[in-house]
C-alpha cells in the first residue's frame, strides 16, 4: 500500500462530487419520489441507529455496552431483550429500569418496596426462588442452582420458597400401590423424601439476611399425600448446618413443617450464640414442651428480638420454660404464644417473669385456655409494667371477675395502647371501660410521639 506523501493536499482534503455526480444523484432522488410519493429523506435511518441496532440485535455474542458513549448506552438498554441470558446481563447491566422490564415482563405483581426499591435484587430472589419451588431431586440438574450463584450472589438479601418438592424415584409408583390410603404416609421410606439440600446455596449468599421456608407442596390438588408434608430429619440436619454458616442471618421462618421436638432441638443448637438473629418464627409447627424448652435456652443465647411460636402443642411445662428465660431476658419485644394449650399454670408462669423484665412490649397468648387466675396475675403485671403495649388474651376464659380483675389493674397504666379482649368472657362493662382506658393512653402516645419524634437513621 502507497504511503501519502507529507505535504500532499490530495491525501488530506476530502474529494467533492462533480456536478455531472450531483445531478445523476438528484436525477434518482427525483425518480424514486415520483415512484414512491410517500418516500422522504427523513426516515432514512442515521449510520449511528443502524450501528446501535446491530449492537442490540447481537448483544448476547458481543456485549460491548461499556464502550458506548452514556447517551447510545440508554438507547441499547431501553430496547434490550429480557431473555438474553443471566451469563451476560448479572454482572455487566446495572441498570434498574432494565431490570424493571425484566421483572414487570414476568410477573403480574411487582412490589418494588419489598426488596429495598431494587428491581435488580427482585428479579434475582425471584427468579432463584422459582428454581427452588420447581426443583425435583433426582430430576432436576443441580447446576440449575449451582451455576446461578455467582451471578445472584450479590443481589440476594431474602429467599421466600413456600414449597419444596419431593424426590421422584423411578419405584415409587411401585411403592404406592403396596400401601392402602391409611397407610401410605407410612410405608414410604422417610430416605427418599430428602427434600433440595440448601446448604451449598445459602452459604454461598454473603448478603442473606431473611430465610422463609415452608416445606410442603402447593396445589397438589387429587395427588395429595401425607408424605408430600414431611420435614425429614436429614432435611432438618442440613438446614441446621447451613444455618450455623450464615453468620448475617437476621430472620429466619420455618413454618407448617411438621417441626417437632427433637427437630427443633436440632435447628436450635445450631443458632446457640448466632451473632446475628434477631426474629424465629416456628409457628404452625409440632413444638411441644421440649421444644420450647430448647427455644427457652435461645432466648438467653442470642439476640433474639421477636419469638413466634403460634399453633404449636406448647403446654405449662414449656411455658414455664420460657417464662425462666424471659425473667432475665433483655432484648425480647415480641413473643407470640396464639394457639398452644398453656393453661394457667403457664400463663401465670409468663405473668410472674413480666413482674421483672423490662423489655417486652408485645405478648399474645390468644386461644389457650387461660383463666380468672391468669388474668389476677396479670392485674398486677399491668400496675407494675412499663414496657408493655400491647396484650392478646381473646378466645380464653377470662370471666365477668377476671375482666375486674384486668381493668383494677389498668387504673393506673399509662402505657398499655392494645388490649384484646374478644371472646375472652369480661363482660361488656368491664371492656367497655377497659377501651375507655386504652383510647387515653394511645392519644397520650401520640402525642408524645409528636413532642419527641424517633431520629431517623442515616
Amino acid at each position: 500500500m502507497q504511503e501519502p506523501v507529507a505535504g500532499d493536499v490530495s491525501t488530506v482534503l476530502p474529494s467533492f462530487p462533480s456536478q455531472a455526480s450531483l445531478a445523476a444523484d438528484s436525477y434518482c432522488i427525483q425518480r424514486v419520489i415520483a415512484e414512491d410519493p410517500e418516500w422522504s429523506l427523513a426516515i432514512v435511518p442515521q449510520l449511528t441507529e443502524l450501528c446501535l441496532q446491530h449492537i442490540i440485535c447481537n448483544f448476547e455474542k458481543n456485549p460491548i455496552m461499556d464502550r458506548l458513549l452514556p447517551e447510545h448506552q440508554r438507547k441499547v438498554l431501553d430496547k434490550l431483550s429480557t431473555g438474553l441470558p443471566l451469563t451476560v446481563t448479572a454482572n455487566l447491566i446495572h441498570d434498574e429500569d432494565y431490570w424493571k422490564r425484566c421483572c414487570t415482563q414476568r410477573w403480574q405483581v411487582c412490589d418494588v418496596s419489598n426488596y429495598g426499591d431494587s428491581w435488580k435484587r427482585m428479579f434475582f430472589e425471584r427468579h432463584l426462588e422459582n428454581i427452588l419451588k420447581c426443583f425435583i431431586p433426582n430430576i432436576t440438574d443441580p447446576n440449575q442452582v449451582l451455576e446461578l450463584i455467582p451471578l445472584c450472589k450479590e443481589y440476594v438479601w431474602k429467599l421466600e420458597v413456600d414449597q419444596f418438592l419431593p424426590p421422584v424415584t423411578l419405584d415409587q409408583k411401585e411403592e404406592e400401590d403396596n400401601f392402602s390410603d391409611s397407610g401410605s404416609d407410612l410405608g414410604l421410606s422417610e430416605v427418599s423424601m430428602h427434600h433440595y439440600d440448601l446448604g451449598v446455596l445459602i452459604t454461598a449468599l454473603p448478603h442473606l439476611e431473611e430465610l422463609n421456608l415452608t416445606y410442603g407442596v402447593k396445589d397438589c390438588g387429587m395427588n395429595f399425600e401425607w408424605n408430600l408434608f414431611n420435614f425429614t430429619h436429614q432435611d432438618c440436619y442440613n438446614l441446621a448446618v447451613a444455618l450455623k454458616k450464615c453468620h448475617n442471618l437476621k430472620i429466619l421462618k420455618l413454618t407448617r413443617s411438621k417441626v417437632d421436638d427433637d427437630k427443633a432441638r436440632l435447628l436450635i443448637q445450631n443458632l446457640l450464640d448466632h451473632p446475628c438473629l434477631l426474629e424465629l418464627n416456628l409457628s404452625h409447627n409440632l413444638l411441644g414442651d421440649k421444644g420450647a424448652r430448647a427455644v427457652g435456652k435461645l432466648i438467653n443465647r442470642s439476640k433474639l428480638e421477636i419469638l413466634d411460636l403460634c399453633n404449636n402443642q406448647i403446654r405449662h411445662l414449656g411455658a414455664q420454660a420460657l417464662a425462666r428465660a424471659l425473667a432475665s431476658n433483655s432484648t425480647l419485644t415480641s413473643l407470640n404464644l396464639r394457639l398452644n394449650c398453656v393453661e394457667d399454670e403457664g400463663g401465670q408462669a409468663i405473668g410472674r417473669a413480666l413482674l421483672t423484665n423490662t423489655t417486652l412490649k408485645s405478648i399474645h397468648l390468644g386461644s389457650n385456655e387461660l383463666s380468672e387466675p391468669t388474668a389476677m396475675l396479670f392485674s398486677q403485671v399491668l400496675a407494675q409494667n412499663s414496657t408493655l403495649t400491647s396484650i392478646n388474651f381473646s378466645c380464653n376464659h377470662i370471666g365477668l371477675d377476671g375482666g375486674k380483675q384486668l381493668l383494677q389493674g389498668l387504673m393506673d397504666n399509662k402505657i398499655l395502647t392494645e388490649f384484646d379482649l374478644r371472646l375472652a368472657e369480661v363482660g361488656q362493662e368491664s371492656e367497655y371501660l377497659i377501651n375507655q382506658i386504652l383510647r387515653a393512653n394511645q392519644e397520650r402516645a401520640r402525642l408524645r410521639s409528636l413532642q419527641y419524634p424517633s431520629v431517623k437513621p442515616l
